[in-house]
């Protein structure tokens, strides 16, 4: 059973259903059209018991005549062997009979059967039958009646043993050719039916199942032109709709990663070799001012060996910077690190960066500017985390800004958040750099054209681990403007 296809299923059972549904109809049928004979024989014969009292009593002034009473019996069953007559007292029991012996099985009718044929003409009525414990058949009755008074009445079987056992061999071939031949017809539905109509039923299934094969087995191409297929309306769907919708959504999602990760994929590949172009260009000027240094060490002045030195140690700097900027970074992708949150003032952490850049903006003249809003809330985050936000976006500030420039930073109390913008006038950001400013550095990032750096991806890894997110904010001034918000 387990083998079978759903549409084989489906036609077994419905062959099944049919052959249970024939065999039924041909009982209901047979046993219907037996009461509907039973029922016109009595009325037909309901006056034979009584033609038969007055035809011959069978009563005298001296009682029952037991031997004429077997005699007439058997010449009335001779005549007609599908009848038994049967004669009783006045309470039912059996006083005599035409039966072979060993026939009889009870030896007293119920009386109230016969008490509704005499009253009550609705046919059939069903009484006991002497020739059996449990067994009811049609009957005729008549009272008889001596002195006005009735003695007992004349009892008789109309449907008898031999019709009984005549009759179970017809039903039963009755019954065997309605099975035959609802197999036949069953055969033969089961063919056409299960051919054409389950054809039909289980299309839609069988669609989804090509479905299903084809973002299981498939190829990416297979799924995307699965994930293309039109959803169907909200109305009127059956099981079978809603799970072609689920496939189609999950094919949805599934091509929706697959792009996720050739994006990913491709920010990977964009990240490490702009990674390889920020640590190239550190490294090859301090192999070069170092290979100097070695080669000419006996010709150069004190004063270029110091210059030297210094531009060195500043180039390894700028890689130890970088360095330690990746296992930052990769440390924050990775929930390595997990915010220590509290209540702290914002705007005195502010306070705090600033003092670190004053010196950086007075050697290039530039102002620092900050707009707090009175009796702003406090916040519930990271400290460390959020003064190296504050800091990365600052240190980005200054080093964009023209000389002179201007560096702002406003801070203001929106809902249950505090809003943090930082702002300058230099040249702003590229628009070919703004998809991509926060997911991955450019190798324009030391150029005016201010791209994106991992300082700004450490930023928004922090934020998000506070819930929060960086935006760029479009404005008509020149200069880059960038706003977050932390919780109260």
């Amino acid at each position: 059973m387990r083998k079978l296809t759903l549409s084989q299923r489906l036609t077994l059972v419905f062959a099944l259903l049919l052959i249970a549904s024939c065999s039924l109809l041909g009982w209901l049928q047979i046993r219907t059209s037996t009461q509907y004979s039973q029922a016109v024989i009595q009325q037909l014969s309901a006056d034979l018991a009584q033609h038969i009292n007055q035809s011959y009593p069978l009563l005298g002034q001296d009682g029952l005549n037991k031997d004429s009473v077997r005699t007439l019996f058997d010449h009335l069953m001779a005549v007609n062997p599908s009848v038994e007559v049967y004669l009783l007292d006045n309470q039912g029991n059996i006083v005599g009979d035409g039966a072979p012996a060993g026939h009889i099985k009870r030896q007293r009718v119920d009386l109230q059967p016969v008490q509704t044929a005499l009253n009550n003409h609705q046919y059939p009525v069903y009484g006991d039958d002497p020739r059996s414990l449990d067994g009811k058949k049609v009957f005729s009755v008549a009272p008889m009646r001596q002195d006005g008074q009735i003695k007992g009445y004349l009892y008789v079987i109309l449907l008898g043993e031999k019709y009984t056992a005549l009759n179970s061999d017809a039903q039963f071939n009755a019954l065997l050719k309605i099975v035959l031949l609802s197999i036949s017809l069953v055969a033969l539905l089961g063919l056409i039916v299960g051919g054409l109509a389950f054809r039909w039923i289980t299309r839609p299934l069988r669609s989804l199942s090509r479905q299903v094969n084809a973002v299981e087995t498939g190829g990416m191409a297979e799924i995307q032109a699965v994930a293309a297929l039109p959803l169907e309306s909200v109305h009127h769907k059956d099981e079978i709709s809603l799970l072609r919708q689920g496939v189609v959504m999950m094919a949805r999602r599934i091509a929706e990663q697959w792009h996720r990760l050739s994006q990913q994929d491709q920010l990977r590949r964009e990240f490490i070799a702009n990674i390889s172009h920020d640590l190239r260009t550190p490294l090859t000027s301090l192999h070069g001012y170092l290979e100097s240094l070695s080669v000419m060490s006996s010709t150069l002045s004190d004063s270029d060996k110091k210059r030297y030195l210094d531009i060195a140690l500043a180039q390894s700097q700028k890689v130890r910077t970088l360095a330690q900027s990746l296992f930052e970074l990769a440390r924050l992708e990775y929930g390595v690190v997990k915010p220590q949150k509290e209540h702290f003032s914002l705007s005195e952490l502010l306070q705090d960066v600033f003092q670190k850049f004053e010196l950086a903006a007075q050697t290039r003249q530039q102002q620092m500017l900050v707009d707090i809003e009175p009796g702003l809330p406090m916040i519930d985050a990271d400290v460390g985390m959020i003064e190296r936000v504050l800091t990365n976006l600052l240190d980005n500030a200054i080093r964009h800004a023209p000389e002179k420039g201007i560096i702002s930073v406003r801070l203001w109390a929106e809902g249950e958040k505090v809003l943090v913008q930082v702002s300058d006038n230099g040249p702003g950001v590229a628009q070919e750099l703004k998809e991509g400013l926060f997911v991955r550095p450019s190798i324009a990032s030391q150029s005016q054209l201010r791209g994106g750096g991992l300082g700004l991806m450490i930023v928004r890894q922090m934020l998000q681990l506070h819930g929060s997110d960086i935006t760029l904010v479009e404005r008509p001034e020149t200069g880059a403007c960038f706003r977050f918000g932390l919780p109260i």
